[in-house]
């Protein structure tokens, strides 16, 4: 299963820049549902597409792996 890491790059992001950082304000910089985000962040095991996990990366400066990792179904 591919678990994303958006929580946590949120976390990061929030920490690096001493701010908070909302979906709303994720949405509007990338172009984003809202929705599409909440889901990534709550429904476990959720897919997307590339371009969404592109726009994400781009928007953290950060490399896929930042974003995602592969889980064993049995870790989860």
């Amino acid at each position: 299963m591919i678990r994303f890491k958006l929580g946590e790059m949120i976390e990061k992001k929030q920490f690096a820049e001493g701010r908070r950082v909302t979906i709303n304000e994720i949405a509007a910089a990338t172009g984003l549902n809202r929705m599409t985000l909440s889901k990534i962040l709550n429904q476990k095991g959720y897919g997307t597409g590339t371009d969404t996990i592109d726009r994400l990366c781009e928007y953290f400066a950060c490399r896929i792996e930042d974003m995602m990792e592969r889980v064993p179904e049995d870790a989860s």
